[in-house]
This record gives C-alpha cells, sequence and structure tokens, in this order.
C-alpha cells in the first residue's frame, strides 16, 4: 500500500461532504471528489488501491490493465460479482470510479523545523474504463486500463508499505480492519521498543468521525480481534491509556530489491 493510506485513512462510510481531512501526527490527508461523484468510502477503494499499488510494482509500469469485464477485475480483488442496483459490481464499479476522480494533497509537517512539505494530485493521469467490448469474440484481447499519475506512481514505487493481500481478502468486511491491519504490519517493521500509543491518536487516525472514545473503542477492539487472526505474532496489548505495542516481527518481508518478485504491496 502507498504509505500516505497507511499512516492516514479514507473513509470508512459515506459522506454527504466532498471533501475530507484524516490527521496523524504530522502527517494529514485532505481529499476532495467532484460533487456529482462523493468520496470514495468502505473497504472497495483499499482493495482496489492494494491491487493498484501491487501491479504497478509487479509491471514497474504506470499503465495497468484491469481485464476485459468489471466481474474479471473483481475476481482479481477475490470479489464476488453480483448484478444488480444493489449487487457488488454496481459497488465496485461505483467506487472505482470515486477513488480515481478525487484529488489528493498530503501534508507532511515539521513543528520543529519549522517546514511544512506538500504534495497535491490524482491518481490517474488517464482512465479507459469500458467492460463492454462490442464483439464477445474480442473479450480476450479487450481490457480497460488506468494510466497512474506521475506523481502517485512515484510515491507506491519508493514508498510501498508491503502487505499480505490474502490478509487483506480475509479482513475486506471490515475497512477499520484494513486499516489496523497495514498500519500494524506497517509499525511492526521497525519498531525496536514497546511503544504505548494513545487511544486518542488512534481516533483521530482510524475514526475521528466517532464522538464519543469508547464508541471508537469498541469498534477498534472488535476489528483488532480480527486483524490478530491473520497476524498472530503481533504482540499488542490494551491498555486504560491506549494499546501497547511489543517489537513484532512484520507480517511480510521487506520488499526485495528485485521488484518484480514482490507478492503483494
Amino acid at each position: 500500500m502507498a504509505r500516505i493510506f497507511v499512516q492516514t485513512t479514507l473513509p470508512h462510510s459515506i459522506s454527504r461532504r466532498h471533501e475530507f481531512v484524516r490527521v496523524n501526527g504530522r502527517y494529514s490527508l485532505h481529499l476532495v471528489a467532484p460533487p456529482s461523484t462523493g468520496l470514495p468510502f468502505g473497504s472497495y477503494p483499499r482493495l482496489i488501491l492494494a491491487w493498484l499499488n501491487t501491479e504497478a510494482l509487479r509491471t514497474q509500469s504506470p499503465k495497468l490493465h484491469l481485464g476485459p469485464t468489471l466481474s474479471s477485475f473483481m475476481h482479481k480483488l477475490d470479489l464476488t460479482p453480483v448484478t444488480g442496483k444493489r449487487g457488488t459490481t454496481q459497488r465496485l464499479g461505483d467506487q472505482l470510479h470515486r477513488l480515481l476522480s478525487t484529488s489528493i494533497r498530503c501534508t507532511n509537517s515539521h513543528e520543529v523545523q519549522g517546514q511544512v512539505e506538500c504534495l497535491g494530485y490524482t491518481m490517474a493521469h488517464e482512465q479507459h474504463l469500458d467492460w463492454s467490448p462490442p464483439d464477445p469474440s474480442q473479450c480476450p484481447r479487450w481490457s480497460s486500463t488506468v494510466t497512474l499519475s506521475d506523481e502517485f506512481f512515484q510515491e507506491i514505487t519508493t514508498n510501498a508499505v508491503p502487505v499480505d493481500l490474502r490478509a487483506l481478502r480475509a479482513l475486506k468486511a471490515s475497512p477499520m480492519a484494513l486499516d489496523t491491519y497495514t498500519w500494524l504490519t506497517y509499525r511492526m517493521s521497525y519498531l525496536s521498543k514497546p511503544t504505548l500509543v494513545p487511544w486518542e491518536s488512534l481516533r483521530f487516525q482510524f475514526g475521528s468521525a466517532y464522538s464519543r472514545l469508547r464508541d471508537f473503542k469498541r469498534h477498534f477492539l472488535t476489528s483488532l480481534v480480527a486483524v490478530l487472526a491473520v497476524y498472530p505474532k503481533a504482540r499488542v496489548c490494551q491498555h486504560a491509556q491506549g494499546l501497547l505495542l511489543q517489537p513484532s516481527p512484520s507480517h511480510i518481508s521487506p520488499r526485495p530489491a528485485n521488484r518484480h518478485s514482490t507478492p503483494a504491496s
């Protein structure tokens, strides 16, 4: 996953607003969506991002082939296509459109040095999404494509956080569980000493929509149980003040020098 989407996360649920801000310490994520489209939310954008990131690293190309049909792309995400107004195909297509239409601004503020670094971009420089070949016989040669923007391609090829796509598929029912897993395996990849992360800091990063801290804690801890089921080597303890992280093996080895052999990112 792109590091910015591990340190700061996408919306969990639908919102009437067209702007979204998530803050984690000195990092902040600012999303702006067209009013006619709306912000991406839920599990589907996270699964799409994981696939886009992994495919870009695997191919070392910003131009990605999604497949000849929306159903074929869904199979790549381990999702079952269900047609209809409320089916999975309609929902995935909608979230893909929302994600690729959203403008992103990442900010890294250094209060001590008085420095502020900002980067703004959209994920896709170009997209051709046509899931209906005019002739069924053309299906094997037909493919919708997305060409990532230079800024986003640079971000994911230099600052990718390795994750296990099998874990994401197992946790796909909960966007908070997906966020918790990617964050936890990232933190464990460099954690050198026991660290207590305050509950309030976790709420700002993962669930700022919860007005009451106890509501956030309940949902977060439920997600954590699911995450530890797929990542049992993570040493995590709940405390009154926050979550205590003990140095643990990362869930996936750091990205090897040969990027073409990367299983998932």
